[in-house]
């Protein structure tokens, strides 16, 4: 009988899904984790540097909005949003694009090319033109083949777009050693030429400009277009979309024709519009990091602008307080590290709620008290019989 209710008994703590969480409470949990985060990145670096931990958060802000500074915060927050954008068409499909770094890279190396045979015998418009051609085209063919195998031979895209990204590490490590004879691990702008020019005399202008017009166009074209509820419904499930008459092969193909094309875009601002170089680690990260970036954002490119500002503001407040302190890199990466961790978990309590038990111990020293008086008079038979 005692086992029955053993097996019955609620555990101590039970998780269960919130309903209807209002975007208030979600921005007020999301702060909470943030804080908690920050604070225990304070007291990390008192224990690791003595520093005062105001220091601390006022060198965070310094590296990010400190003087001359800014601008380059914006600039590094519209690369990072350009490649979030792209993979998020993929995602709401429910396709699992894991190849955007590849695929930003492909296109990057598409606007080398270009740059390298063409930048002193075309003139800038033709140039420029071309070069987005290309690493638009090249980004698209990148992220339509694993689209084809999938859509047809039901092959499993994480692992097809990851394995395309180190095939296009190598197609660059190739085209470096090509290019440039003296075995350098990077073509610089003295054989690149100058790319595209900058927008009314400040640089990355152009970049930050292309990025916000096309936050608004994709927000649109998801929310809004044909091909949009197309891409929500086969996300949601690909049996409802056939029976309702939606093509799925198609869509997926579409879709990720779209998804590598914009990731082109984005090799063509960091190659042609930023570094005016390129190497096999050109993007830096970019694709991974614009999966958590989707994802926190709900797949709403208005969202995601916030969601890259808060990644890129703390991602340069960490390597500030790095440099400030005398310590090398490894530290940020742990500061950042600590950060993510805690808008990652963040999300958990925004969608599910803990429910702990505390009469679970009370019952558990009871079964136990019972436990004992019942053996005490079968010990006392014992010694009676012996």
């Amino acid at each position: 009988m005692n086992e029955q209710v053993k097996k019955t008994r609620d555990p101590f703590v039970r998780i269960t899904k919130r309903d209807g969480v209002t975007f208030g409470k979600a921005c007020i949990v999301r702060a909470v984790c943030i804080a908690v985060a920050l604070l225990l990145c304070a007291i990390l670096t008192v224990l690791v540097t003595g520093q005062n931990p105001l220091v601390m958060f006022a060198t965070v802000f310094k590296g990010a909005f400190g003087k001359g500074r800014g601008f380059v915060t914006l600039h590094e927050a519209a690369l990072l949003l350009c490649v979030s954008l792209a993979v998020t068409p993929a995602f709401r499909m429910r396709f699992w694009n894991i190849g955007a770094e590849g695929q930003a890279l492909i296109g990057g190396l598409a606007t080398a090319v270009i740059m390298f045979l063409f930048h002193d015998r075309m003139s800038t418009f033709p140039l420029v033109l071309l070069m987005t051609v290309s690493a638009v085209v090249a980004g698209a063919i990148w992220g339509v083949l694993p689209a084809i195998f999938k859509a047809h031979w039901g092959t499993n895209e994480t692992l097809f777009t990851l394995m395309m990204n180190y095939i296009a590490i190598r197609l660059v490590e190739w085209f470096l050693k090509i290019a440039d004879k003296s075995g350098s691990n990077v073509v610089s702008h003295s054989l690149l030429g100058d790319g595209i020019p900058n927008l009314f005399g400040v640089q990355y202008l152009f970049n930050i400009v292309v990025v916000a017009l096309l936050t608004v166009v994709l927000y649109i074209y998801l929310q809004y277009s044909k091909h949009g509820y197309e891409i929500a419904v086969v996300g949601e499930s690909e049996n409802t979309a056939r029976y309702v008459g939606i093509n799925v092969r198609k869509v997926i193909i579409r879709t990720m024709i779209l998804s590598g094309a914009i990731c082109g875009l984005a090799g063509l601002l960091i190659v042609g519009g930023a570094s005016h170089s390129i190497d096999s680690n050109i993007i830096k990260g970019r694709g991974f990091t614009a999966i958590m970036v989707s994802w926190l954002g709900k797949f709403n490119p208005l969202y995601m602008i916030l969601t890259t500002f808060l990644l890129v503001f703390l991602a340069r407040g960490a390597d500030e307080v790095s440099t400030i302190c005398g310590l090398n890199s490894s530290f940020s990466d742990i500061l950042t590290g600590i950060i993510l961790f805690f808008i990652i978990g963040s999300e958990f309590f925004i969608h599910y709620q803990m429910h702990f038990n505390w009469s679970f111990f009370e019952r558990e020293k009871n079964d136990e008290a019972g436990a004992f008086s019942a053996e005490k008079p079968a010990q006392t038979d014992e010694k009676e019989e012996a």
